[in-house]
């Protein structure tokens, strides 16, 4: 058995300058004091112990050194303190007052410290610090240091701290010869690039990054990014998230949203796909944007949202669609624009174009400008650029629309962001349901025109002024031929008109999130005290009425230390 061969080496004393006995203070001891030479010497095995005074219990193969102690094993473990104490049948060592145990990969300093030669680990239980080299400083109330596997296990008020990170945490596991830390429990690392919250993470302290996976999120500057996964490079000053996104933009008052993102800080730009939506607070609204990846860059003054592939706005009182859709927050300017490469090689089909639906009126173009006014945010104006057509479902005929076709279109809002004046220019042409002031039909207006200027209130046309008219005729509705009753180019298209934010959505493909595996869940080490340690610390007393080695192993461990 490993115990019985541990009983048989004997704590062998190389020097002492005196040796007495005192029976009355120290029964069945040889008290061994230094001279003015050199210290008290005693050897086992691999180990070597230095100290000003030593108590040997030959009986029990049990030693008790004092003053200036330092305790060496072969060429890895340099241990000093004030006071050790050591059993040859254990093999496990006491250390108190000001003790600092190095090893060639790091320093432990503590008021008390465990080491276990057996298992070749070190235990401290009433507070502790550990060095390493470029890892940093940790402080914990309870540490333990796996020597094979190079590995610290921390708990309760765990403080790393280097020239580039401070991480808090109650659990922490660490191993010293890669610097990666795991951390367990409500953790914080703060860096000057980021802070981050997790109650679950990995932090490489050499390479300066890391990824958290439970309840977490990083403060970068002024967004905090939330999400199932995260991942963080300080020495690159990038950020990334899978899974369940929440971005927010504390200056800007917006909120991101996705299943994946990217944030590169030093270029001040924000990437997110799979489901992106960007919404921002505008006075008492909020406007919302959507497509397959959306782009956010610049400084929150001058910043550019850029939408881009099944791109979509909505807000309560307008909405759009395009293949791409930019905004820069800085000019007010907003652009909705049509990709050449996505439309039909079909000759005969509908040519697709951006389109725009403000109150009852629907605006499409080859491409479609919204001006707003960056500082009050409310929208100024509109300018939609060739082919620009405008259609308004008549408010009681069953089927019939109000029409305006032109090259061009610009367009003025009122303070509610509804359209108080739409202007065609060049070659425009009108189909309008002329009603009196009881709602009464008069008739079907068409007309071609240089241009046309209409007046709208509540959405409803209160007037409208063609200029450079070529033709045009007011015809009664049981005389106006039914296919004169659209335009050429007409496309009708509410269908596709969100009415509110999940509309946004509706035409996405399935999304199947990946599957995060993680880290493992925290799994305690066994005590350090297990029944192994505890079975020859019971041993070790088997033949003595009083069990030395057991004095000092806390009863809470399952040994009562009187017995």
């Amino acid at each position: 058995m490993a115990i019985q061969a541990q009983e048989k080496k004997k704590i062998e004393i190389q020097y002492a300058g005196r040796l007495n006995v005192d029976e009355q203070t120290y029964p069945g001891a040889k008290v061994l004091t230094r001279d003015e030479s050199q210290q008290v010497h005693i050897t086992q095995g691999s180990i070597n112990m230095w100290s000003d005074k030593a108590i040997y219990y030959s009986g029990e193969n049990f030693i008790e050194a004092y003053g200036n102690v330092k305790l060496i094993e072969g060429d890895t473990i340099h241990m000093t303190s004030k006071y050790i104490e050591y059993s040859g049948i254990t093999q496990l060592a006491f250390a108190s007052g000001n003790v600092v145990l190095k090893d060639p990969n790091s320093t432990i300093t503590s008021d008390t410290l465990y080491y276990d030669r057996v298992k070749q680990q070190a235990f401290y239980k009433s507070g502790g610090t550990v060095v390493k080299d470029t890892s940093g400083t940790i402080t914990s109330k309870i540490g333990r240091y796996f020597m094979q596997q190079k590995k610290y296990q921390f708990v309760d008020d765990v403080v790393l701290v280097n020239k580039d990170a401070t991480i808090n945490s109650n659990f922490f596991d660490f191993f010293s010869d890669t610097g990666y830390a795991y951390l367990y429990g409500p953790s914080t690392i703060t860096t000057t690039e980021s802070k981050t919250y997790t109650e679950k993470g990995f932090y490489d302290t050499k390479n300066k990054n890391g990824y958290a996976v439970k309840n977490s999120k990083i403060h970068y500057d002024n967004r905090i990014i939330v999400g199932d996964s995260l991942y963080f490079d300080d020495a690159q000053k990038f950020a990334s998230a899978t899974n369940n996104i929440k971005i927010t933009d504390t200056i800007n008052q917006s909120i991101g949203k996705g299943h994946y993102v990217e944030v590169y800080k030093a270029k001040d730009s924000l990437f997110i796909t799979k489901r992106a939506l960007v919404a921002t607070k505008q006075q008492n609204d909020s406007i919302y944007m959507h497509a397959d990846k959306i782009m956010v860059t610049g400084k929150p003054e001058n910043r550019i949202v850029r939408a881009y592939y099944n791109a979509k706005i909505y807000k309560s009182d307008i909405s759009g669609k395009a293949d791409s859709i930019h905004s820069n927050q800085q000019t007010g300017l907003t652009q909705l624009i049509n990709l050449q490469r996505f439309s039909s090689a079909d000759k005969f089909s509908k040519k697709r174009r951006p389109i725009l639906w403000n109150v009852e009126n629907q605006m499409t173009g080859d491409t479609i400008h919204l001006i707003s006014n960056s500082k009050t945010e409310k929208l100024d104006s509109l300018i939609v650029f060739n082919n620009a057509f405008v259609i308004s479902k008549d408010t009681i005929s069953k089927d019939g629309f109000n029409q305006i076709f032109g090259i061009r279109l610009t367009g003025l809002f009122n303070d509610d962001n509804k359209l108080k004046q739409v202007n065609i220019v060049k070659n425009a042409e009108s189909i309008f349901y002329a009603r009196n002031e009881n709602q009464e039909l008069i008739g079907i207006d068409k007309a071609r025109s240089g241009s046309i200027s209409i007046v709208f209130d509540e959405g409803d046309i209160e007037e409208y002024t063609r200029y450079n008219q070529i033709d045009g005729n007011l015809y009664p509705e049981s005389k106006y031929p039914e296919k004169e009753k659209i335009l050429k180019g007409f496309d009708w298209r509410e269908d596709e008109r969100p009415l509110s934010v999940e509309d946004l959505f509706k035409d996405d493909e399935p999304l199947v999130l990946p599957i995060i595996k993680g880290l493992d869940d925290y799994i305690p080490q066994d005590s350090f005290f297990d029944e192994e340690l505890l079975e020859r610390v019971k041993l070790a007393g088997k033949n003595s009425p009083i069990n030395k080695a057991a004095r000092n192993v806390p009863e809470n461990e399952g040994l009562n230390a009187a017995k």
